[in-house]
């Protein structure tokens, strides 16, 4: 039975995904809001330590809470960057 989301019919071989920042803008849902792991990802961080820094306040990144689940705008993240950078 032909399924409408087999992609293993005709379909080129997939391109090795790898953990630069524009693959995971790409993964970006419609509202423009990044999970944990993609917010960790796009920052080159464990999504643990998203988790701690939120539990414990220690580092001052933004994030929204929609019922329990953790969102982060790229907005938010782009601005925590620069907010960080050091000798600039």
């Amino acid at each position: 039975m032909d399924s409408v989301f087999s992609d293993t019919q005709t379909s080129a071989p997939k391109a090795r995904q790898g953990t630069h920042q524009n693959d995971v803008v790409k993964k970006i849902a419609p509202t423009g809001l990044l999970n944990t792991n993609q917010a960790a990802e796009l920052l080159g961080i464990a999504p643990a330590t998203l988790t701690i820094w939120r539990s414990t306040n220690r580092r001052k990144l933004a994030y929204v809470k929609i019922g329990s689940h953790v969102r982060y705008r790229r907005e938010d993240l782009d601005r925590f960057i620069i907010s960080n950078l050091q000798n600039a």
